[in-house]
């Protein structure tokens, strides 16, 4: 296990209410459940974090070509485009 250190939260009394009333019924410590919260929210974060990085890299001259090329195999049986989508094809 991890090391671990302890941090003094203020919370309002609401918030604190709600969360003892949360974790309670999640079956959990108010400490766990604030940490599961944290975690998510930093998790969410990272991932926006990456996928902003991601995006910044894109070349999107060599994916527009990409998508224009000609030839390859057709889709596998339930792979298709919704019909929907299908409309608007040329």
């Amino acid at each position: 296990m991890k090391p671990t250190t302890t941090y003094p939260l203020r919370l309002p009394l609401s918030l604190k209410m709600a969360v003892a009333r949360l974790s309670k019924a999640d079956g959990t410590s108010i400490n766990q459940f604030v940490a599961t919260a944290v975690a998510e929210k930093v998790s969410a974060l990272q991932t926006a974090e990456f996928f902003t990085t991601r995006r910044n890299q894109a070349n999107f001259k060599a994916f527009d070509k990409l998508m224009r090329r000609r030839g390859g195999t057709s889709p596998i049986p339930g792979d298709e485009l919704p019909s929907v989508l299908k409309k608007g094809r040329k």
